[in-house]
This record gives structure tokens, C-alpha cells and sequence, in this order.
């Protein structure tokens, strides 16, 4: 079978036929060049030696590689088939060479895990807007009448109130109510009286309301209203009548000892609507630079500078600043808020001034200023529990910026004014 593969031609003499023949026929001296083969077959031929009977020895070990390497012309069938396979691994080779080389890269795709955004560990106060601890909105709110006669002055706390209201009490006298739930000044005062527009602005934040007695319109609506009584008069050991002022511009207390009174009476937590917020803008062109609020008198009229480094607004008093005692800073709120409330004169107390009367419940003009500018627009309180709403022209919700917010009642329009 295997001699159908082969050629049809007389087979190839061997190559000791080839080494026989050249050994009897010398070539001449001139002809010395040999092919490889012919090389090859000389080296092994030196490597035979002679056996008896003229029988030639078979080539010593380590010499056969030689015969195998050995071409055969014409080629066989292992020839052919080395051949063809040095053809085709040399292809391979040269492919994957060529290849390999021009070969683009393979990119290799990295999938990036967008990391997950940390929880927040603040919220916005809900009385401040500021971003605070969430266990202080928790917290219930307190409020307090400080007093603003010339010996109260200058009030402790006012500084870290985070809203405060502005009224005349008596006799052309203002005074104020500080409102804290995530602020806690350790001195606050001088504490005086209660008067009705200002318990109705206390119960719209389900505040505590702290204060020594009241005019009798005050103290009845504590009651009938079911606000959340902290009166000193009731509550003696809370309080404390400290030795540089006198009597009756002297009685302190703390948010702390305060807390501790609300808590003994259940008061753990206030349930209202805060103000609406926003982020602070401060205008490229201000308008309100200059705020003046005519209250009574010169002792007594507010005035603010806007302060552009804070984007807030420096408060003074009678030609000078307002400072806080806790602090000796000058009193800036971020918001400032003239609403345009009818003033009456109410009963006379006991020394015979009449005490003030506002109509809190309603509605009236209002400016706002932060930023630099001024929104004017309308306040709105639909019944004492209500919250106090501000609108613009068009009746949207007027956001105001984070921080303290100073609420003034004005008698008449005129009496605000402002400059750029």
C-alpha cells in the first residue's frame, strides 16, 4: 500500500552506492567543492569501520541523526509530509507575528462603582433653617419677654435668639420676645411681663412661654387659649434675680433650667409651621443698604446697616449698637421684617400708662429685607393659634434666608423706611 505513494521513477541510489562509486573514481585536485550532503556523507563514512566477509558496520551511536537528516531525491512520502509541515508552521509563525504586531489593543473596560452619598447628619432647624443636630428639632420651643427699658439694656441672649419679635409694651417702652429650640444661652434676660399679641405670636410655635406676670388681657388668654405657662411666678426656682441690676430689671434665667421646667410639665416637643427658607443670595446692587422702623421715640426706633461681608444686618439703638451681654457683639439678623400692624392704647396698668394694643390677628403690608433688598409684600394671621404668613404681590409664600429673623410691628407704613 505504501508503494502506490511512491514515484513511478527507478528508486534513488543509496548513499553508500554514492560513497562506493566516488571512492573508485578520484575527482581531480581542482574539484573541491561539496555539497552538504556530500559533507555529511563523507563524516559518516570516516565514522564505518570494516567487518569481515567485506560487510560494512553500521554507523557507531550518536551518528544516526545524520542519515535522518539526509535528503532523498526525489523526495518520499516523509519528505513531503516534513515538508509540508514546515510550510505550514512557518505560515502560522509568520501570521501571528504579523499579527501580534499590528494587532490593536484590546481595551480593557473598568467599571467604576459610583459610591453611594453619605447620609447627611444635619437638617435644617425648623425654626432657624440653619443646619443643626436632628435631635434639636426635637427640642421644644421656649419663649421669653425681655425687657428693653434703658436699665435692662444691654439684654442678655438676645444674639442667639433665632426669632424675635418687636413691640411697644407701655408708655412708648418696647420690648421683645426671643424665640430658641436649637440655641441655649446660658444667661437670658431681664424677663418682664406678658402681653396678649405677643402670647398669640408664642402659641403659633406650641412655644413654652416664659415671662413674670402680664397685663390681665395676657394672662387671661394664657388660659383661655391653653398656652404653655412658664411664668416665674409659678415657678420660682427656675429663675433668679441676679445683684447688678435692680429690681425689677433683674430677673434671669437660662434655656437650660427652662427645658428642665417644660419637661417637669410635659412639654417635650413643639409641633408648628416653620418659615419658609431658602439659600442666601446676596444682591449685586443693593437696595435697602440704610432700614429705619420709627417705634415711639428715639430710644426706642430701630435702625439697621446692611452688612455685605455677612450678608446681615447690624442692628443699633438709640445712636448706638445693640450688642448682646453674652456676647459683646453687635446684634445682625439675616432677615428683617417690618409689619405694618394698628397700634390702640389699651387699659392703664399700675403706674398709668396705657398698655399698647396690636390687632395680631388679620392682615397688613409687610417689607421683608435680606440680601440687601427689600420684598414688600402683605403678613397674614387668620386666628391666634395660626402661623404668621408672609406673600409676595402675587401671593406666593416669600422664602427668607437661614438664621436669626427680627420681626417688628410698625404702626403705619411711613414709618418704615429704607435707603440704597
Amino acid at each position: 500500500m505504501i508503494d502506490d505513494f511512491k514515484p513511478s521513477e527507478p528508486p534513488a541510489p543509496s548513499l553508500r552506492d554514492k560513497l562506493d562509486s566516488r571512492a573508485e573514481t578520484p575527482k581531480p585536485a581542482s574539484e573541491t567543492f561539496q555539497t552538504p550532503a556530500e559533507v555529511a556523507a563523507a563524516d559518516d563514512l570516516k565514522q564505518t569501520v570494516e567487518l569481515p566477509n567485506d560487510q560494512t558496520a553500521k554507523p557507531k551511536k550518536g551518528s544516526g541523526w545524520r542519515d535522518k537528516l539526509a535528503l532523498h531525491w526525489p523526495p518520499g512520502k516523509k519528505e513531503w509530509i516534513v515538508a509540508a509541515a514546515i510550510v505550514l508552521l512557518g505560515g502560522l509563525g509568520a501570521f501571528l507575528i504579523i499579527h501580534s504586531h499590528h494587532a490593536k489593543p484590546v481595551a480593557t473596560v473598568i467599571k467604576h462603582t459610583k459610591p453611594k452619598p453619605a447620609k447627611p447628619t444635619t437638617v435644617p432647624s425648623n425654626l432657624s433653617g440653619l443646619p443643626v443636630d436632628p435631635s434639636l428639632n426635637k427640642l421644644p420651643v421656649t419663649a421669653v419677654m425681655i425687657e428693653n427699658s434703658l436699665p435692662a439694656r444691654p439684654q442678655s441672649g438676645l444674639g442667639t435668639a433665632m426669632v424675635v419679635f418687636e413691640a411697644v409694651a407701655e408708655g412708648g417702652v418696647t420690648r421683645f420676645m426671643a424665640l430658641y429650640q436649637d440655641t441655649s444661652p446660658a444667661s437670658v434676660g431681664p424677663i418682664r411681663s406678658a402681653r396678649p399679641y405677643y402670647v398669640a405670636w408664642a402659641l403659633a410655635f406650641q412655644a413654652g412661654y416664659a415671662h413674670v406676670g402680664g397685663s390681665p388681657d395676657a394672662l387671661a388668654d394664657i388660659k383661655a387659649w391653653g398656652v404653655r405657662d412658664l411664668d416665674q411666678f409659678h415657678a420660682g426656682p427656675y429663675y433668679e434675680r441676679i445683684p447688678t441690676k435692680p429690681a425689677p430689671h433683674n430677673v434671669y434665667t437660662s434655656i437650660a433650667k427652662l427645658n428642665q421646667l417644660e419637661t417637669s410639665r410635659g412639654y417635650t416637643s413643639s409641633t408648628f409651621t416653620s418659615f419658609p427658607r431658602k439659600k442666601e443670595a446676596p444682591a449685586k446692587q443693593v437696595t435697602a443698604k440704610s432700614i429705619n422702623l420709627i417705634l415711639s421715640g428715639p430710644l426706642y426706633n430701630a435702625h439697621y446697616d446692611y452688612n455685605a461681608a455677612t450678608n446681615s444686618y447690624n442692628r443699633s439703638e438709640n445712636g448706638g449698637p445693640q450688642v448682646d451681654a453674652n456676647t459683646n457683639t453687635q446684634i445682625s439678623p439675616k432677615v428683617v421684617i417690618a409689619m405694618v400692624i394698628p397700634e390702640t392704647n389699651g387699659a392703664l396698668d399700675a403706674s398709668g400708662a396705657y398698655y399698647s394694643n396690636y390687632s395680631f390677628v388679620g392682615s397688613g403690608p409687610v417689607d421683608i429685607f435680606q440680601d440687601g433688598t427689600v420684598t414688600p409684600g402683605q403678613w397674614t394671621k387668620s386666628a391666634p393659634s395660626s402661623p404668621l404668613t408672609f406673600t409676595d404681590a402675587a401671593g406666593k409664600p416669600i422664602p427668607l434666608n437661614p438664621g436669626q429673623t427680627w420681626l417688628t410691628a410698625v404702626s403705619a407704613a411711613p414709618k418704615i423706611t429704607y435707603t440704597p
